[in-house]
């Protein structure tokens, strides 16, 4: 090996370089496993809409045994992973064998806990998928919204992170997110409260706040943002964590293409945001608001 080589590997091992961006594993565990988390999330995939994903065919003399077979695969991967982001999130220096023991035994009832909010998940996903259909003249039927449209992906992995920040599983939720966003280039929070009937018509580019707080019988179209318009600072000038900063979108709602939503503002009920609208006031309940009525 040259010399210049041997100088950049004494650079880049050098604490000086790496000790803002080194993770020393807590208690000798490893991150959690992006690709598992991917295998989780196809796993759910298969369990959600059987017959759709996974095997090639699957008809319903087998389907509690596949469900089964997959249920249980789905309990061992994710209660490992869940112990591994507890670790990863775990303020004790040393902990003793007995509270890693006690993690682990954590991490089998959170992954247990998933699993029993599993039917509410897909009940909730079916409303979201009806959604979408009722919404798109273009769909010829339920299987092809299922199989194919991005809102579903996304809503999938979005109603999934979301009942694990609910469990107060760290770093998870956001893998989970982030696999949706890098898949269809929406981004949604886990943290964003999302009722039922969502749909996201066409959907790149949609971004979804942590603090937002959306309605039932929602749809918005793609490149809608609902974000922050400031964000309040400490004495050291650093942004406070946990604050609503996001809207507030209310009951049976519409915003069209590239409107952009700032601040913790209210949508009221039935109102409709034309396309490419920038609103950061109040919109009333049932008014529409278009490049010709602004705000």
């Amino acid at each position: 090996m040259n010399t210049q080589l041997l100088q950049t590997i004494n650079e880049l091992s050098s604490p000086t370089s790496y000790n803002r961006v080194y993770h020393e594993p807590n208690h000798g565990m490893p991150m959690p496993s992006t690709e598992t988390m991917k295998e989780i999330v196809a796993l759910l995939r298969e369990i959600i809409f059987p017959g759709y994903f996974g095997v090639d065919s699957l008809d319903e003399e087998i389907i509690h045994y596949h469900t089964g077979v997959n249920v249980e695969k789905l309990y061992e991967i994710l209660s490992e992973q869940v112990k591994r982001g507890l670790c990863f999130d775990c303020k004790m220096p040393a902990p003793t064998k007995s509270h890693c023991a006690q993690c682990e035994i954590k991490a089998q009832k959170i992954a247990t806990a998933f699993i029993q909010e599993l039917p509410e998940i897909r009940r909730i996903l079916s409303t979201d998928i009806q959604a979408a259909y009722n919404g798109d003249p273009a769909a010829h039927s339920i299987g092809e919204i299922i199989f194919c449209y991005p809102t579903v992906k996304v809503l999938l992995n979005y109603r999934v992170a979301h009942a694990l920040v609910k469990l107060n599983v760290p770093l998870l939720p956001r893998i989970i997110s982030e696999l949706a966003h890098s898949e269809t280039g929406i981004d949604i929070h886990p943290e964003a409260q999302i009722g039922e009937y969502f749909c996201i018509d066409h959907g790149t580019g949609v971004v979804i706040g942590a603090t937002s707080i959306i309605g039932n019988h929602v749809q918005i179209y793609q490149g809608v943002t609902l974000g922050a318009k400031s964000f309040p600072l400490d004495e050291n000038g650093n942004p406070i964590k946990g604050v609503a900063r996001h809207p507030i979108v209310e009951d049976n709602v519409i915003i069209y293409a590239n409107a952009t939503i700032l601040g913790r503002i209210t949508i009221g009920e039935g109102a409709i945001i034309g396309g490419n609208m920038w609103i950061t006031n109040d919109v009333a309940k049932g008014e529409k608001v278009s490049q010709s009525h602004g705000i």
